[in-house]
C-alpha cells in the first residue's frame, strides 16, 4: 500500500511537469532563439539628444539579461521596432503662490514586435510612463534620474507584453 502511494506521487509529480511545457522560470514562453531591437528614432516634438540611443540600449540590454535569446542585427526570430513619440513636462500641483510645487515628465513609445516564428503574436501598441521631481530643481538636474525611471518601466512593460505574455 506505501509503494502504491509512492508511485502515485511520482506519476502526479511527472504530469505536473510535463504540463509547464515550454515555459522557463521566468514565465518566458517563445521558441526563438535570436532578437532584433531597431533604432527608436526619437519623434516627440520636444526632442532631447540622447534619448532615442538610450531607450534602444536600455531595451536590449533588458531582452539579454531576462531571457536567453541572442541579439543579432539582422534575420532575427523577434524584432522590435518603433519611436519615442512624446516627452514632455507638465506641472503636476501648485503651491499657495501659483507656482509649480512639482512637475511630472512623461514619455511615450509605440511598439511594433513581430515574431517570426509565430505571427499571431505580432504586436503594436503604445507604452508611456512618468515621473514626478521637485519644481525646486532644476529641469536638467532631475531628467536623467526621471528618464532612467521611466525606461525601466517602459521596458519592462514591453517584455511583459511580447515575451512574457503577462
Amino acid at each position: 500500500m506505501r509503494k502504491l502511494k509512492y508511485i502515485i506521487a511520482a506519476l502526479a509529480g511527472v504530469f505536473i511537469l510535463q504540463g509547464c511545457g515550454a515555459y522557463s522560470f521566468s514565465g518566458i514562453n517563445t521558441s526563438a532563439t535570436t532578437f532584433q531591437v531597431n533604432f527608436f528614432q526619437n519623434q516627440a516634438s520636444r526632442v532631447n539628444p540622447g534619448i532615442d540611443q538610450d531607450f534602444t540600449n536600455q531595451l536590449q540590454d533588458l531582452i539579454l539579461n531576462q531571457t536567453n535569446l541572442d541579439l543579432v542585427t539582422s534575420n532575427a526570430d523577434v524584432i522590435y521596432e518603433g519611436e519615442i513619440v512624446q516627452d514632455y513636462v507638465a506641472p503636476n500641483n501648485a503651491t499657495a503662490d501659483n507656482t509649480a510645487a512639482q512637475n511630472r515628465l512623461t514619455i511615450a513609445v509605440n511598439l511594433r514586435f513581430y515574431d517570426t516564428k509565430d505571427p499571431n503574436q505580432d504586436l503594436e501598441q503604445r507604452f508611456s510612463f512618468f515621473s514626478d521631481f521637485s519644481a525646486a530643481q532644476s529641469e536638467t538636474v532631475a531628467r536623467d534620474a526621471a528618464v532612467q525611471e521611466i525606461f525601466e518601466r517602459i521596458t519592462q512593460d514591453i517584455l511583459n507584453a511580447t515575451l512574457a505574455k503577462w
